[in-house]
């Protein structure tokens, strides 16, 4: 059997979309043939803790873990946050106005932190690494970020043993919407261009979750050889005929909702059908499952809509699994940013597989509605289409009433995105990339 290494930051306890990506992928390498090794962070930061994502990694799995010197317990000690509280490293893509002390931390991590602030762990985790393989030969690499110092620390020990090597993108480096945020002088700047050229230039192969995101990486690499594999849904997740839907028409949506996150056309086209005593609203429920920021409670109190919605709080990955498989309709929002074409949240694989209804937010030609197109029941809405809400909401409500609980009919388009058939696909990449690497 031949060993992959996996090189992730972001690995259980840690929860969220990154960590199950590579856990699941993780989980079912070994039944193609493939045996993976993970390193990872000995003492990560992370904004997320789902403890129940290990249960999903197999017991046999090789895991080696290095510790980490962060920066944010002195970001913390400066902005004036608490010791224990979490550090989100996206903060800068939420929309939020920063204080004076976050524009200086914003102007440190982008011209003294690079790749990132994660860039202390570079050096322990290359030592380690050569100790390792030089005792355990590997058949290939890869490499997921952000954070994009896992790509560097990759470059320095694939490129040292001639290793194939795949790039794996979650999320952009400097095509990101914030990327321009970062207070950059034109030396940190170009360092940041260069550095990630370089990376993509010296990989056997690149994978995005989205088709926008691969074709916008042709502006910075000459590599072709680019795979888009997008996130998915474990079959074990998918809801049966004995799950039943909530008794109320619920309106489902599950992860951070924040400034560019927060749909302002559902709280209005929910606030105009109260106006107007139309009937659903004595039965609506909207249900916010995760951490919404203040921004979100002042638009819903300022449509007057407070007692339509429901704050569940952050759950563990299998109860919001509960919650969206009882949902009758799910919400799906995609960022109102300038990069919003190529942002393909995880969640939305998620959705297709209970079949359920889906209230997309988002741009029309984006790589979400893309997805959405394949299946029947799911609606893309501008982010100011508001009448197209209201509609929506009217069409969704007449099959609540009339005991239909619509099923999208398209399990040959969505099946295609359950997390086995995806690492199928991976298989295939690495399997590409090694016997090349036999042939020379």
């Amino acid at each position: 059997m031949k060993k992959v290494l996996i090189i992730t930051y972001y690995w259980p306890p840690a929860g969220g979309g990154g960590v199950q990506r590579w856990v699941k992928f993780s989980k079912y390498l070994e039944s193609f043939g493939w045996n993976p090794v993970v390193f990872t962070v000995e003492n990560g930061e992370y904004p997320i803790l789902d403890d129940t994502l290990s249960l999903e990694v197999p017991a046999e799995l090789e895991l080696i873990k290095v510790p980490i010197v962060e920066p944010y317990s002195l970001y913390k000690k400066f902005v004036g946050k608490k010791k224990d509280e979490k550090v989100d490293p996206n903060f800068l893509s939420q929309g939020k106005k920063l204080s004076w002390k976050d524009q200086i931390a914003v102007w440190l991590r982008g011209n003294i932190f690079i790749p990132d602030a994660r860039m202390w762990w570079i050096r322990p985790s290359v030592r380690r690494l050569n100790t390792y393989l030089k005792a355990n030969p590997v058949d290939a690499i890869i490499s997921t970020g952000p954070p994009h110092t896992c790509h560097v620390i990759a470059y320095k020990v694939a490129t040292k043993y001639k290793i194939p090597w795949i790039v794996d993108y979650r999320d952009p480096w400097t095509q990101i919407d914030f990327f321009e945020d970062l207070k950059l002088s034109k030396w940190s700047k170009m360092k940041h261009i260069n550095l990630e050229r370089k990376i993509l230039n010296a990989c056997n192969a690149i994978i995005t979750v989205g088709k926008t995101m691969a074709e916008d990486l042709s502006a910075i690499t000459t590599n072709q050889n680019k795979y888009v594999i997008t996130n998915g849904f474990d079959e074990a997740d998918k809801p049966d005929s004995s799950v039943q839907l909530d008794d109320d028409f619920s309106i489902v949506y599950i992860g951070t909702m924040n400034d560019a996150r927060n749909p302002l056309i559902l709280w209005q086209a929910l606030s105009e059908l109260k106006n107007q005593k139309h009937p659903l609203i004595d039965k609506v429920n909207v249900k916010l499952v995760g951490k919404p920021e203040v921004i979100v409670s002042q638009s819903i109190k300022k449509f007057n809509i407070t007692e339509l919605v429901e704050f569940c709080g952050y759950v563990k990955h299998q109860k919001a699994i509960e919650f969206q498989n009882a949902a009758r309709v799910l919400l799906l929002i995609i960022n109102n940013t300038t990069n919003n074409r190529s942002i393909l949240t995880g969640k939305i694989f998620e959705y297709m597989a209970t079949g359920r209804p889906i209230m997309c937010i988002g741009p029309l030609d984006g790589d979400a509605a893309y997805i959405l197109q394949q299946i029947d029941n799911a609606k893309v809405l501008q982010y100011d289409d508001i009448e197209g809400a209201k509609q929506f909401l009217v069409d969704q409500f007449k099959n609540f009433i009339s005991g239909k609980a619509e099923q999208s009919s398209n399990k040959e388009n969505i099946d295609q995105y359950t997390r086995r058939n995806l690492t199928k696909k991976l298989v295939s990449i690495l399997d590409i990339i090694s016997s090349n690497s036999d042939s020379n």
